[in-house]
């Protein structure tokens, strides 16, 4: 994004399309569509027609958790957000304080050895850092209780200050979440499927395009923070890596050409990072569970995915590499001054942006 863009004030959506007014649902949402540095400007349910038989969205079925957790360190009062659980119990944690607003702002000051306390006598140990990139994630160690219990009594979704109000979890969950066997989920939800309907879903399908479900549980990423992102969980099954190497099989003409066939469209940041982080240098996708710390910039590129359908970002946010990637500087540039010219709304509860070859 061109440093002259800059995100308008207001941009930010702060309800969920489906309070905004009477009779609307998820998919009142805007789409912007660019075609190379072509740009046009549809509604979100004009998505079936903007698609064709043969292609194939990739989607994360993920679940949102309520994540935030109020908590006392020491006399101060804190909100733990719970990112992302270890292979060894741990979890990883930020630390916030309230902002008398009803959100919260970023805290300083951790340090090891800090201990919050937490509804139900539940207790929460800070041990270190989860990199050396920062202080803001700390891997923690919880006694008394069972984290995910604790979230399900006493949580509730992350939610940032640009937003209007809390919202239920059922605000966060979309047509595509499915519960874990062991009630892993994402710490924030993964957008770009939020407008998706039931009914929209089924006119997809019926229109002849497919889905391949993935799963990646995304950590937080608080919105004054734009690191690249950290070591997610994921699991690509085998049954989805077939439908993705069958579209690229069948498809006709050369990769992007956008001729023929079907293409491989990522419905948000999340699918791509995952469905490549399952394909191997030449492009086959094999099915794959564990944790991935692939970053997908220009330079590394895409090796399976053709389009991408998201939701805006803020110019520092380390997503529009990978949106580069996908679609080029060119692209992105066009896109992005046209949805702050058409007053697009931005974050988990704004429009959305399909880039296409």
């Amino acid at each position: 994004m061109t440093a002259a863009v800059k995100v308008p004030e207001g941009a930010p959506a702060r309800l969920p399309v489906e309070q905004r007014g009477p009779g609307l649902d998820r998919d009142a949402v805007r789409l912007l569509v660019s075609r190379g540095p072509a740009v046009s400007h549809h509604a979100f349910r004009e998505l079936p027609r903007l698609l064709r038989a043969g292609d194939l969205l990739v989607v994360n079925t993920s679940p949102t958790l309520a994540a935030a957790v109020d908590g006392r360190l020491g006399r101060a009062a804190v909100v733990v957000h719970f990112s992302t659980r270890g292979d060894d119990g741990r979890w990883a944690v930020e630390l916030r304080e309230p902002d008398g607003r009803g959100t919260t702002r970023a805290r300083a000051g951790a340090r090891a050895g800090a201990e919050v306390r937490l509804p139900g006598g539940a207790r929460l140990v800070l041990q270190e850092p989860l990199d050396a990139r920062g202080e803001r994630l700390w891997w923690a160690a919880v006694t008394g209780a069972e984290v995910l219990e604790v979230l399900r009594r006493h949580g509730r979704p992350i939610r940032y200050a640009y937003t209007e109000r809390d919202q239920p979890l059922s605000a966060y969950q979309t047509v595509f979440a499915v519960p874990s066997p062991d009630g892993a989920g994402s710490a924030e939800m993964p957008s770009a499927g939020r407008p998706f309907t039931a009914r929209l879903v089924a006119e997809l399908v019926s229109r002849g395009v497919q889905f391949a479900p993935v799963t990646l549980h995304t950590g937080v990423a608080s919105a004054e923070a734009h690191e690249p992102p950290y070591p997610e969980r994921f699991e690509v099954p085998e049954a989805s890596a077939r439908l993705v190497n069958a579209v690229r099989a069948h498809r006709a003409g050369p990769r992007g050409s956008g001729r023929g066939g079907g293409r491989v469209i990522a419905v948000g940041t999340t699918a791509v990072r995952a469905v490549e982080s399952a394909a191997g240098p030449d492009g086959v996708v094999r099915a794959r569970a564990g944790w991935t710390d692939l970053v997908v910039t220009p330079q590394r590129g895409v090796r399976v995915v053709d389009g991408l359908l998201t939701g805006l970002h803020e110019p520092a946010a380390s997503h529009l590499l990978m949106l580069e990637a996908v679609a080029g500087r060119e692209a992105l540039d066009r896109g992005y001054e046209a949805a702050v010219d058409g007053r697009y709304l931005w974050h988990e509860f704004g429009d959305l942006h399909l880039l296409l070859p």
